[in-house]
C-alpha cells in the first residue's frame, strides 16, 4: 500500500482504540463502558495482529484521508479484502474455530467504525465486507435428574474431599440462580435481601451491567449458611481454572461418563474434536458455563415465561444466545407433549389387542 502522511499503521491505531476504551473516552452506544470481557476480546485481537505482522508481513496501513475516485476506491477495496483474507487464513491455520474468528472480526469492525465515527477518518466502509462463519455450539446442561442428584444426594457429598465439596456447593448455587461465575463468586452479604422470611440475591452483572433479583430456595440458603462468616463473600473464593477442573472431577465421580462428543466448525465445516484420541465424555465438557445454562433451561422447561427468565438471566429480548436456550428447552416440551398424547391413546390400543 502507498506510504504517505495519510496512511497510519493499524497496530498503533488499534492500541489507541483500546486505550480510549479502557479510559472511558470511548463508550458503547448505550453510554456505558465496555465490560472487562469485551476488553479481553480487544486485547486478543491486538495480540493476534501483532503475531500476524511479526511473520514478516508488511503492516496494514489505514488510509485516513480516503479520496473517492474510482481508481482509489478499487485500490483500497482490494487492499482491505487482501488484509482480511490473509488475517483470517492466519487465524484458521492456528486452529481457531469459526466462533473465535467471528469474535475477532466483529471486534475489528467495531474498530473501523470507531475510526470513521469518532476520529473522522474516511476509511471507505470496506470493513462492512468482513464476515466470518458462525457456529452453533450445542448446549451442555444438567438434566433435571442430574441437578437433583447434585442437590440431594448426601451420600455422594459425604464421600467428596473438602475442595470438591466446596466446588459442588458453588456449582449447585450457580445452577439455581443463573449468575455468571464472576458475579457468583463476588457476592457478599450486602447482596442479600430479606423480606417477610423470603431471601433474595440482588446484584448487578459485571459483564452487562444489568440488575438481577432472584428468590432463593431453601437448599441454596442452607448452602450459604455453611459458609456464613468464614469469608467476606457468600461463597468461598476459587479461581475459574481450578473450579472448572474440579467440575470435571465431580462429573466423573458422579458417573456422568457417557460419550457426548465435541464438534467445532472451521469455515463452516464441522469436525469432531477428540481428547487423547477419544470422544469427549459428558464430564469432560463440564465447566462454569454449565451452571448458567442449566439454570436458564431448567426455568424454561418448567414453564416460566421467557420474559421472566430473561429478567433473571439479564438477556435482552432479541438475544441470540437466549433464543438458543429457548430452542433447547422446547425439545423437552415436545418430549413431554409426545408422552402425554401417548398416554391418551394407550388404553384404546390395549383394548384393540384383547382377544
Amino acid at each position: 500500500m502507498t506510504q504517505n502522511k495519510y496512511y497510519l499503521p493499524i497496530i498503533n491505531l488499534f492500541k489507541k482504540f483500546i486505550s480510549e476504551t479502557k479510559s472511558g473516552k470511548r463508550l458503547q452506544k448505550n453510554g456505558k463502558m465496555v465490560s472487562a470481557s469485551g476488553l479481553k476480546n480487544y486485547e486478543a485481537l491486538l495480540a493476534n495482529l501483532v503475531k500476524f505482522f511479526a511473520d514478516g508481513r508488511e503492516e496494514f496501513q489505514v488510509n485516513t484521508n480516503y479520496k473517492y475516485s474510482k481508481r482509489n476506491f478499487e485500490k483500497e477495496r482490494r487492499a482491505y479484502k487482501r488484509f482480511y483474507k490473509q488475517f483470517t487464513d492466519f487465524l484458521y491455520a492456528k486452529g481457531c474455530t469459526d466462533n473465535y474468528v467471528g469474535m475477532l472480526v466483529k471486534t475489528m469492525k467495531s474498530f473501523f467504525i470507531y475510526l470513521q465515527n469518532t476520529k473522522g477518518y474516511s476509511t471507505g466502509g470496506f470493513y462492512r465486507e468482513f464476515y466470518a462463519n458462525r457456529e452453533e455450539i450445542p448446549v451442555v446442561v444438567l438434566s433435571r435428574e442430574q441437578l437433583q442428584f447434585m442437590i440431594m444426594d448426601k451420600f455422594f457429598e459425604e464421600k467428596l474431599q473438602p475442595h470438591l465439596r466446596t466446588s459442588k456447593d458453588i456449582f449447585v448455587v450457580g445452577c439455581t440462580v443463573g449468575l455468571r461465575f464472576s458475579d457468583l463468586v463476588s457476592l457478599t452479604p450486602k447482596n442479600l435481601e430479606k423480606i417477610d422470611g423470603r431471601v433474595y440475591i440482588c446484584t448487578k452483572s459485571q459483564k452487562t451491567n444489568t440488575y438481577t433479583r432472584i428468590k432463593l430456595p431453601e437448599y441454596v440458603i442452607a448452602i450459604l449458611n455453611q459458609y456464613k462468616g468464614k469469608q467476606k463473600t457468600l461463597l468461598p473464593v476459587i479461581s475459574l481454572n481450578q473450579f472448572n477442573k474440579n467440575l470435571k472431577v465431580l462429573g466423573e465421580l458422579a458417573g456422568w461418563t457417557h460419550m457426548t462428543g465435541k464438534e467445532r466448525s472451521k469455515r463452516g465445516i464441522r469436525k469432531e474434536i477428540k481428547k487423547n484420541g477419544k470422544a469427549y465424555r459428558f464430564c469432560d465438557l463440564m465447566s462454569s458455563h454449565v451452571m448458567r445454562r442449566t439454570a436458564i433451561t431448567t426455568l424454561l422447561i418448567h414453564g416460566m415465561p421467557e420474559a421472566m427468565v430473561r429478567k433473571i438471566s439479564g438477556h435482552a429480548a432479541n438475544s441470540k444466545e437466549f433464543h438458543k436456550y429457548v430452542r433447547y428447552s422446547e425439545t423437552f416440551l415436545d418430549q413431554a407433549t409426545d408422552a402425554a398424547f401417548e398416554k391418551l391413546v394407550r388404553p384404546q390400543t390395549a383394548i384393540q389387542m384383547l382377544p
